[in-house]
């Protein structure tokens, strides 16, 4: 079985550099059939470490990001999951 498993921080507005870098290589990849599960989330916990003071910012970001993922053709319904991992902030 083959999983990917990838995401990003939520700290800032998606850019051309993320493109180029990794969102066209997800889409790719959930077209190309070549793997069983494909997991991308957004790290909200990570994000809210460097921005402890601004959670709404946070906030923003995650639905920019989700939209972001849409935007460049990442699919939900290729994409077993793209989820936020606020749940995961206390050990």
């Amino acid at each position: 079985m083959k999983i990917i498993l990838t995401g990003d921080r939520p700290t800032g507005k998606l850019h051309l550099g993320h493109y180029v870098g990794s969102l066209r290589e997800r889409v790719r990849l959930q077209d190309s059939g070549e793997f069983d599960e494909i997991y991308i989330m957004i790290a909200d916990a990570q994000a809210l470490t460097d921005h402890a003071g601004t959670p709404a910012t946070v906030r923003e970001n995650i639905l920019e990001v989700a939209l972001d993922y849409l935007g460049v053709g990442l699919d939900p319904k290729k994409i077993n999951h793209i989820h936020s991992v606020a749940g995961t902030r206390t050990l």
